[in-house]
């Protein structure tokens, strides 16, 4: 065992909205937005209703596609949009009133920051690459396949995830050699579903892998002994009868709602996956370890907003749910072809921020950044098993603290049944510090240990 001890650094606040569980608005100081990020229109995808695949509302899905260059130029890197999940005729209904379940809503650009960046300095391995973001508008984490014509719902993400995938090979990517399809939170839960599947696109010459960025929901008790987020689950498989697309692998031991929480699927699942996840997921602890229905009289209010106000009992609560974590991935991490970064901090979807992704003050598990970490597994520079120490060794994290509020708009179903709940994030960071290329080391106090 090798312990690394480093030196401190101040910290600083940065904060941002959110109006998904991991959609992040930035209200950043002039700094840290002087390099603009590239803006990629959405395209909507010709064809997609004659084949059944529309949006909750019966619009046609869409997708924002950045072609590679160079030595990207035939490789594609796809990332799954998240945001939630809907698992009710009214949930879903009210969805549809949003970009999460019709086109109609959608951004007409998005900037395409961290994993989908075309600057090297941003994104060292997938820059050059063909960077996709498929938008997410079923409600079911590109699974579902039924409708309800009362309520005039269409549940069609197995086949929105079909004419994607169409649409994305008639553009050049049957000719790839290399692919990654990645995926964030409720896109996270979609790169694992289809990991395989997305395997089966390509001649076995081509290198193909998955990326689950904040996908690793867990089947655990919230402070109350509820299993909120079983019953959330179980009413989006059961509305959108997505037990159609899991693994029949998983179905012959389990029931579909157990399919559909990634701790039982990834050991079905044969294409090379990496998981990088939060040990305290944040969206985790605020919708389904300590939603409001848990926590009646607001007892862990001080706790979610400030980690230092948590009391022993509290901080004991979070460990134990990291202890889960690390205990479902122990059988995957032994594989030789998968990869881990499973860093201490309450935070959620990392890929997409570059400051979480790829930047002076990233997240580091002992000198590794995270954009690092995946190339390295991608690559096969090295076996990537990056595990880090419990909560509160670790000073690199850009941690979430929770403030409720309410809006007419909502990108994401809370656990709680509340259709119109928003969620306010602060997002704390470390000072900036330079990168020397090829050297990767932080001075911030941080305790890691290597198996």
């Amino acid at each position: 065992m090798k312990v690394l001890l480093l030196t401190a650094f101040t910290f600083v606040s940065v904060v941002i909205n959110v109006r998904s569980e991991h959609e992040l608005f930035y209200q950043n100081d002039a700094a840290s937005m002087a390099a603009k990020p590239l803006l990629v229109p959405l395209t909507l995808i010709p064809g997609a209703a004659s084949k059944g695949a529309v949006c909750l509302d019966g619009t046609l899905p869409g997708y924002h596609f950045h072609p590679g260059f160079g030595s990207g130029a035939n490789s594609w890197v796809i990332q799954l949009e998240g945001g939630g999940w809907c698992n009710t005729i009214r949930s879903c209904v009210f969805r549809k009133t949003t970009r999460r379940g019709s086109s109609k809503f959608m951004e007409k650009q998005l900037p395409f920051t961290g994993i989908l960046s075309n600057k090297a300095e941003e994104n060292p391995d997938f820059f050059n690459w063909n960077r996709v973001k498929v938008r997410y508008c079923d409600g079911a984490s590109f699974s579902g396949d039924s409708q309800n014509e009362a309520a005039q719902l269409q549940f069609r993400g197995q086949k929105i995830w079909q004419a994607a995938m169409d649409e994305l090979m008639s553009k050049g990517m049957k000719k790839a050699n290399q692919a990654l399809l990645s995926g964030c939170s409720a896109g996270g839960l979609a790169s694992i579903i289809h990991c395989d599947e997305f395997r089966t696109l390509f001649p076995t010459s081509t290198k193909v892998k998955c990326l689950s960025d904040a996908g690793l929901f867990l089947d655990a008790a919230d402070v109350s002994g509820v299993r909120t987020l079983r019953n959330l689950f179980g009413g989006v498989v059961k509305l959108q009868e997505v037990q159609n697309n899991l693994p029949k692998s998983c179905l012959n031991q389990l029931d579909p709602t157990s399919c559909f929480f990634p701790q039982n699927l990834v050991s079905h699942v044969e294409t090379p996956l990496f998981l990088l996840n939060a040990a305290y997921d944040a969206w985790q602890v605020q919708e389904s370890l300590v939603p409001p229905s848990a926590d009646p009289h607001g007892s862990w209010n001080d706790c979610k907003h400030n980690r230092a106000q948590c009391n022993s009992s509290q901080i004991l609560f979070f460990q134990d749910f990291r202890n889960q974590m690390l205990n479902y991935i122990k059988g995957f991490s032994g594989e030789s072809q998968t990869g881990l970064f499973i860093n201490s901090c309450f935070a959620h979807c990392q890929t997409e921020l570059q400051d979480t992704w790829f930047a002076d003050d990233s997240p580091v598990i002992g000198h590794t950044p995270i954009a690092i970490a995946v190339g390295d597994w991608y690559f096969d520079r090295k076996t990537v098993k990056a595990i880090d120490c419990p909560y509160p060794c670790d000073k690199t994290c850009h941690d979430v603290g929770f403030k409720a509020g309410r809006s007419t708009v909502v990108d994401y179903q809370s656990s709680s049944g509340d259709d119109s709940s928003t969620t306010t994030m602060t997002y704390s960071s470390s000072t900036r510090l330079t990168y020397s290329a090829g050297l990767y080391m932080l001075s911030i106090p941080l305790l890691i240990t290597y198996s």
